[in-house]
């Protein structure tokens, strides 16, 4: 659950205090009961709140978001990684200039406010959450004390408790709205852009001439969008596709952006995309492409790029003589088909595999259990469709190539 408005400012007036309890506490599950009666005996009726608030740093904190910030847990479950947001935040202040004004109408705890900020723009939040607009204006205000002095520019503009339907500014006020609907209805992902809460047409309506940043799920069916798809994913993880308006588009239509280790690789429909698709025999390695790349459609663009070629050229699997920078790889031994793979990786004496499928209809954890490994060697498996043929390809297990190499998130 969130936090009461009355808990939200006693742990703002007590952040200092409640943050050396809970530097006592692991909040490791086995010992969730101990760590609540330990927050409950030293903060009374504030004990749960803390209780969350520790938990919910943990969760903060594989985001990059600051340590002493006021989270929720749902609101740091929900929350953009920080480098994401600096990747969106420096595409903002190059389209639109470094004194542009922003106007994030779904603000939440102020992590967009945290990148654009430190990018030197003019911040604006809402929510139509009370609790998380004062944990928003705190942790801003935490973040940069300096701000709204009377010798510094006037980053952080304002916050407002706003439904996002209904604007918290008047017309043309701000120079670009940041939108974040909801991406689940009763634990459903949605993936249709008018299932969005609110949806797509609703926030483009209510902000008919502002040029806008909406993050969606990766999922998100992106296809009727004339602006930007930026897919992102951090270490390998795809976190959002961000749809942006054509005046902040710099052109492109299609891009992958991939963060790893601090480094950021950028990927766009205006790289080379060869003159053909390259399909071909297994090279040494099998590599399976960044997920911000393939949902991008950049595939063919990547592949070029890294002298690497198609298996098949349908399928998202690629194969070459060498690992890219910040990726790993399959070390490739043979082609077999499906129903053999079990007699095969007894003679390669597998004990434990990792699975991989595409193009087949082929379950991971069900294959796995008819395999009944029982060596003593790690392997790899990719199943995947070859011409007509379903085919695995055995390989060595998972090897990680030289380290990424890319220009530092901004």
């Amino acid at each position: 659950m969130s936090y009461s408005i009355d808990e939200v400012h006693y742990l703002i007036a007590h952040n200092a205090d409640i943050t050396c309890h809970l530097a006592t506490r692991s909040f490791a599950p086995r010992d969730a009961l101990t760590d609540a009666t330990y927050l409950r005996e030293h903060l009374g009726e504030y004990g749960r709140a803390a209780m969350e608030l520790g938990r919910a740093r943990h969760t903060a904190a594989r985001k990059q978001l600051p340590a002493d910030w006021i989270v929720c847990h749902e609101s740091a479950q929900q929350a953009t990684p920080l480098p994401v947001a600096r990747v969106r935040a420096a595409r903002l202040a190059r389209t639109l200039g470094p004194d542009a004004r922003i106007h994030d109408i779904t603000c939440s705890i102020g992590t967009e406010g945290h990148a654009l900020v430190a990018a030197g723009l003019q911040y604006l939040g809402s929510d139509l959450d009370p609790s998380r607009v004062i944990m928003a204006r705190h942790n801003l205000g935490a973040t940069f004390p300096t701000a709204n002095a009377a010798n510094k520019p006037q980053t952080v503009w304002g916050f407002h408790i706003a439904d996002a339907r209904h604007p918290a500014t008047i017309p043309g006020a701000a120079d670009a709205i940041i939108a974040d609907p909801a991406r689940r209805h009763q634990g459903r992902r949605i993936t249709n852009p008018d299932e969005l809460l609110p949806p797509l047409a609703t926030i483009i309506a209510t902000y008919p001439r502002t040029p806008m940043a909406i993050k969606c799920a990766p999922g998100i069916d992106f296809t009727g969008w004339d602006g930007l798809v930026s897919l992102v994913s951090v270490d390998g993880g795809v976190k959002e596709a961000c749809l942006y308006s054509p005046a902040l588009a710099d052109g492109l239509h299609r891009e992958a952006v991939i963060i790893r280790d601090g480094t950021m690789d950028i990927l766009t429909d205006r790289d080379d995309p060869g003159a053909d698709t390259l399909v071909g025999e297994p090279g040494t390695y099998i590599i399976d492409p960044d997920g911000a790349v393939i949902r991008a459609g950049l595939v063919r663009h990547y592949a070029h790029r890294e002298n690497l070629w198609f298996l098949d050229e349908r399928i998202a699997y690629l194969t070459g003589d060498r690992i890219p920078a910040g990726m790993s790889g399959f070390p490739y031994i043979e082609t077999v088909p499906l129903k053999k793979l079990r007699s095969v990786l007894r003679d390669h004496d597998c004990g434990s595999v990792e699975i991989l499928v595409r193009g087949v209809d082929v379950d991971p954890d069900r294959l796995r259990q008819k395999l009944r490994l029982a060596g003593s060697r790690p392997m790899a498996v990719v199943c995947t469709r070859i011409g007509r043929s379903g085919v695995a390809l055995v390989c060595e297990a998972r090897v990680v190539g030289e380290p990424p190499v890319g220009q530092p998130v901004p």
